[in-house]
């Protein structure tokens, strides 16, 4: 029981993408601390599902199926998708919720808002797409703050006193032996590779083949140890590794983010584009070696000690831009740089 002899019904609505999900997971342990007796839910879309289903610290989770909805409505699906629209909205609002927290702050979370049956609608005090036209009580945003420390205000200002970020993933005992038989196949030893994750959704945080190439090949031929290149696609993968002069193991598209989590788990150290693949190593406490172009460290970088952040200080960055012309930011990193950095770390271990 955790208000006046009732039990409280809290609902979190933080909907995508992957590192923004994982952003708000310290926000649901303090919720669980600060409400122990809590029913919680969590409303998400589907690529982030898998970080917070099964969850200990929550009581159910529901998905919103926006996009496959869309889609669906779009090659003339219609009543299929009303029908599991209509199942979604009935599931939302069975439950009078007590708490109702918007971490997402778009029009698409206002709505999840909107149809809740909440009493306490909580969220930024911003209008960016009009996310706080349901709110009933709002908080400052800080922008100048690491999106963990900004999603932290809502349960400081619930009354928690906050004073470390635990991240906690789901276990899952099926991707905790995929991930022993990959490294069995591939003679992978515990704390002995090094993880690469070339993948990112903007076009501008990606770095190029022939870098990630000539990375490997260094970090193989100078240091013998073995690289493992993750991605949700095995097609990219593969065309870093044709202009290799070393061997790799190749996982593009053979992991789910539960997989990819206990994966780098094992991992020595994990070297990144700016993406969700690169929060996912902090939350199991993996060094993470990270390479920013235009977005900014201090808002959405590794949190947390241990990692190194690899950018290049143009007057122009971050600039917060999905497309270039040039991508001179991410171009003047170059492999020798990364490399210098992964041996410091490995020398200080």
């Amino acid at each position: 029981m955790d208000i006046k002899g009732q039990r409280v019904n809290i609902l979190i609505v933080k909907l995508s993408a992957i590192g923004d999900v994982i952003h708000t997971l310290p926000s649901l342990a303090v919720l669980r601390r600060l409400y122990p007796e809590a029913h919680i839910t969590w409303v998400v879309e589907e690529a982030a599902a898998d970080l917070v289903r099964n969850h200990p610290y929550l009581d159910s989770v529901l998905v919103s199926r926006r996009k496959s909805w869309s889609k669906d409505l779009l090659r003339g699906h219609f009543r299929s998708s009303l029908d599991e629209i209509l199942t979604f909205m009935k599931t939302l609002r069975q439950l009078d919720y007590d708490l109702v927290i918007d971490f997402h702050g778009l029009f698409k979370s206002s709505i999840i808002v909107f149809l809740s049956r909440g009493k306490r609608k909580i969220g930024y005090d911003s209008w960016q797409e009009l996310s706080g036209l349901f709110l009933n009580e709002k908080i400052p945003e800080d922008m100048n703050k690491h999106a963990v420390d900004r999603y932290l205000d809502f349960p400081r200002y619930l009354g928690a006193k906050i004073d470390r970020a635990e991240f906690v993933l789901p276990s899952n005992k099926e991707a905790q032996e995929k991930v022993l038989r990959l490294l069995g196949e591939y003679n992978l030893e515990d704390k002995k590779f090094v993880a690469i994750n070339p993948i990112a959704l903007w076009e501008t945080k990606l770095w190029s083949n022939e870098n990630f190439a000539y990375l490997a090949d260094l970090i193989n031929n100078k240091l013998q140890v073995k690289v493992v290149f993750t991605g949700s696609e095995k097609g990219p993968i593969e065309k870093i590794i044709s202009l290799m002069n070393t061997e790799c193991v190749n996982l593009g598209g053979k992991t789910t983010l539960l997989d990819l989590a206990y994966l780098y788990k094992k991992a020595r150290i994990v070297i990144t584009t700016d993406s969700g693949p690169m929060h996912l190593a902090v939350a199991v406490k993996t060094p993470v070696i990270a390479l920013f172009g235009p977005t900014d460290p201090a808002r959405t970088g590794p949190y947390g000690a241990g990692h190194t952040i690899i950018r290049t200080e143009l007057p122009c960055s971050p600039c917060f831009l999905k497309k270039c012309s040039t991508k001179q930011c991410m171009k003047d990193i170059s492999p020798r740089q990364v490399f210098a950095a992964l041996e410091k770390k490995l020398v200080k271990e």
